[in-house]
């Protein structure tokens, strides 16, 4: 295994490194799939399925965003 490290920014955001770009082909705009499972965290590029499925669940998680349920439910 090639472990490679990246920093977290002030903005949450961390550069990918050269290697894993390749790896998954990806580039600039691309989209990202992240599948978490047991504490570990799988990346891959998004392929159209996931956006398809990303925005069929929209709609149900639309139902707790107001400002009252942001504030009751921060601390989760």
């Amino acid at each position: 295994m090639n472990l490679l490290v990246s920093k977290v920014t002030q903005k949450y955001q961390a550069t990918i490194p050269a290697e894993v770009r390749r790896v998954l082909g990806i580039g600039r705009g691309d989209s990202l799939a992240f599948a978490i499972e047991d504490g570990k965290v799988l990346l891959r590029r998004a392929t159209p399925l996931d956006w398809e499925f990303a925005n069929a669940l929209q709609s149900t998680l639309e139902e707790w965003s107001s400002p009252h349920d942001e504030a009751a439910y921060r601390d989760l």
